[in-house]
């Protein structure tokens, strides 16, 4: 049950500010130190957001919010609760090494329009699990989605061997996010759990399971971590997209996960503009007409869910 009424205006307004943050961190990652490999930096980051989200969790649980902890409820229904969590932060651990890795290997402007590809799992999931049907015009719409994300991966030619690996990974990012977040969509609708809560939840595994996997990985994996953790960069990635998942998940307490996603659509384009004056990168014609075409799908399968 939610805890206050669903907004669409106020959805939408949330839903453009993570539209700022967004646009930002490809490039943050890419300015990290070279000394700091994927894996670690992500790490750092999700240990920073952990530093970040846990005064605000902190504050809550002594204001009185620990209802939404499942403090209350039968053993089964907190078992569930745990599992999720844990299910979702290990989904979003991975996502967050995936996202590090394929904007440094695929470039942040490929990258950043690869990763647009996320309304279209978020209806696939909406549409199998949840049983929200799409009309003729939105299964369109995602065909021409579909077919600019493959030109764009070609690099421009539509042959399958220009297909790059690295942009491949970059789509594991919106695979596993949209995974995860209609999950947790419905756990903010049917349970009194709080985005700050779940974010801090979230965080912390995302954080445990990137440390395992660093030890597991790489022989000097703590230290490795550790130097990635003091650098600047790290930090201040982790407060950014810290702020946007609270952000984030405030707007899907309003809109479905697929209209939220829809409004930050135009995010790659400010990471485009930035890329070139900080990261040195030079924008090629096919992704500028990738780009227009991904942001024009996805505001048609925005203006068809409304009208739904």
């Amino acid at each position: 049950m939610a805890l206050s009424s669903p907004s669409t205006g106020k959805g939408i307004a949330l839903s453009l500010v993570c539209l700022v943050m967004l646009g930002i961190m490809p490039i943050l990652s890419n300015l990290r130190g070279a000394d700091v490999g994927a894996l670690g930096f992500a790490f750092a980051l999700s240990a920073w957001q952990v530093v970040f989200a846990a005064p605000l969790f902190v504050w809550e649980r002594d204001r009185g919010r620990r209802a939404g902890l499942g403090f209350d409820l039968p053993r089964r229904e907190r078992g569930r609760m745990i599992l999720v969590a844990l299910f979702t932060g290990t989904l979003f651990g991975l996502a967050t090494y995936l996202y590090v890795l394929g904007i440094e290997k695929a470039g942040a402007t490929n990258a950043a329009i690869a990763i647009q590809a996320y309304p279209l799992f978020a209806i696939l999931w909406e549409t199998l699990f949840l049983r929200r049907r799409k009309r003729a015009v939105e299964l369109a719409l995602t065909t021409v989605l579909i077919g600019s994300l493959y030109f764009l991966g070609t690099g421009g030619t539509f042959r399958m061997s220009g297909l790059s690996s690295w942009f491949l990974v970059s789509l594991g990012v919106p695979f596993l996010w949209s995974v995860a977040h209609v999950i947790i969509k419905e756990e903010l609708r049917n349970t009194p759990i709080t985005p700050v809560q779940i974010t801090f939840f979230r965080v912390a595994i995302s954080a445990l399971f990137l440390l395992i996997i660093l030890l597991v990985m790489m022989p000097s994996g703590l230290a490795a971590g550790f130097d990635a953790f003091v650098q600047p960069m790290s930090a201040i990635m982790g407060l950014i997209y810290f702020l946007e998942l609270i952000v984030w998940f405030h707007a899907v307490r309003h809109v479905d996960v697929s209209l939220a996603s829809s409004m930050t659509a135009p995010w790659p384009a400010l990471t485009m503009v930035l890329a070139v004056p900080f990261l040195g990168d030079a924008i090629a014609v096919h992704q500028v007409v990738a780009l227009l075409i991904v942001i024009a799908c996805v505001y048609g399968l925005t203006r068809a869910s409304l009208r739904a």
